[in-house]
Parts: C-alpha cells; structure tokens; sequence
C-alpha cells in the first residue's frame, strides 16, 4: 500500500470509529433527555440547568474569558439561580436575575467581553426556552419531543446523506465537511418526523410540516453559527465531554436554536403558560 493509498484508509477507520462513538454516546444522552422530559418539572430543570452551565462554560473556552472569575461565576450562578426560580414558577423574578447575569458578564474586562455577554444570553434563552416549552402540562412534553426529534432527524439525516452522497459544499469556510446534499437530506428527515407525528394524530399534517421545516433549517443554521464562533477563535472542539460529538455546544448547537425558535412560536401562539399548545393545538 502506497502513502496515498494509506490515508484514505486511515481516515475511513477514524470514521469509523467516530460513527461507533457517536452511536455509543447517543444510546446513553438520548434516553436521558427522553426520560427526564417526561418526567419534567424538577427533573426537566434540573438537567437543563446542569446543560445551560455547561454550555457557558464551554463558551467562555472558546473565546478565553473562562479564567475571568466575575463572568464565569456570576453568569453561572445567575443560570443556576434561574433555574431554581423556574422550578417554583416564579418566571417573573428569573428574569430580571438574568439580566444581572447578563450585564455582570458584559462588565468582564477582557477584549472579548462583547463575546463573553453573548454567550450568557445564548444560555439564559436556551434555558428559558428549553423549560416553557415543557411546562404545559398537556402538549409540553409532546412539543418538547417534537423539537428534539426534528433536530435529531436533521443531524442524522444530514450526516448520511452528506457522507453517502457528497457534493457541493454548504459553506466550505465556516463548516468544510458540510455539503447541500447532507442540507437536504436533514430537511427531508424533519419533514418525516412530522408526518409521523400527525399519523399519530399529535397535531394537523400542514402545520406540523410547516413547523419541522422551520425548525430544521433554523437548527442548521444554529450548527452553522457555533462552526463560525469555533473557526472565529481557532478551536475545532467546544471540549471533549461527549466521546464523538465534542462537547455540549457541539451536540447541542442545533437543538438550542431551534428550541428557542419554537418557544418564541409558541409563546407568540399560547402565552407563556401555553407554549406547548401554542405549537401543538392548531
């Protein structure tokens, strides 16, 4: 075997490899997510409090503000405190804790603190998200599947079909190994989704294809926007906490767009007491 011959041979291992990782860990988050979703309430907030902490975390990694105690430790502690608010129902006092969080993450001294405000504001909305559209008690946890198995569609969908089918790429200078067909492919598992969903009579088939296309596409650009931050700072991997994806931020980049989308459209719809139904009831 030539030299030629001999990387492509490794790179089809490493694939491999990463593919088994990838699987291996999503036989373990998925049914997490799953299983504290139904459960909700204090087990819901909890995991996505635990989540929010670590994506800031992360965030502050990347852009190297992670060492500036102030906006490391308030922001964390104002998602943490949030999510105790959130758990009581006390929406109305959540939100002004993060806007202490925010401006005490903005007042960091660093170059980056524009950066560093951004990333809490990243957190705090994917955790208020993450917990309205799971608080209606009758299409909360229905809504919240919805989300979370239109973006696991989209990602897987889009990870076969870039892989098997190839071609042009999406936007070579943010992300390189993302290409249209894989785009496409992640848009038409979505719209699968949804229909699966409305053959279970969980909604009406038009508005609920409406919604997993927005989301899929949403959820892509969401991955787009973290490739970019990455690229913008010079780092490949938010961290190495989930063995084949990364870190949170990695496995986590499109679910936080879209889940932030979908609770706009349902409190928009619902009210903040009906973001479930807002997105469900038709």
């Amino acid at each position: 075997m030539t030299e030629g011959e001999a990387a492509p041979a490794a790179a089809g291992e490493q694939g491999s490899r990463n593919l088994v990782l990838r699987i291996v860990a999503a036989l373990v988050l998925v049914p997490l997510a799953v299983a504290s979703a139904y459960a909700g309430g204090l087990f819901w907030i909890a995991l996505v409090t635990l989540t929010v902490v670590g994506l800031y975390v992360e965030w502050l990694t990347i852009v190297g503000t992670a060492s500036r105690k102030l906006a490391a430790f308030a922001g964390a502690t104002a998602l943490a405190i949030t999510g105790v608010l959130l758990a009581l129902g006390r929406l109305d006092i959540a939100l002004p804790v993060l806007c202490v969080g925010l401006v005490a993450a903005f007042l960091d001294r660093s170059g980056h603190r524009l950066w560093t405000a951004t990333g809490f504001a990243y957190a705090a909305a994917a955790e208020v998200a993450s917990v309205l559209v799971r608080a209606d008690a009758a299409k909360g946890f229905a809504a919240l599947m919805l989300v979370f198995t239109v973006v696991w569609a989209t990602d897987t969908g889009g990870y076969f079909a870039g892989r098997g089918i190839g071609g042009p790429k999406l936007w070579p200078q943010v992300s390189p190994k993302k290409t249209w067909a894989g785009a496409i492919g992640g848009f038409a598992a979505s719209l699968a989704v949804a229909a699966c969903f409305a053959a279970l009579d969980l909604g009406k088939s038009g508005p609920l294809l409406v919604l997993a296309a927005l989301l899929s596409v949403v959820s892509q650009l969401g991955d787009l926007f973290e490739s970019a931050l990455k690229r913008r700072f010079g780092v490949k991997d938010s961290s190495h906490i989930i063995p084949g994806h990364g870190g949170l931020l990695d496995r986590l980049d499109g679910f936080v767009a879209a889940v932030i989308v979908a609770a706009i459209f349902g409190f928009l719809r619902g009210g903040a007491d009906g973001v479930g139904r807002g997105l469900m009831v038709w």
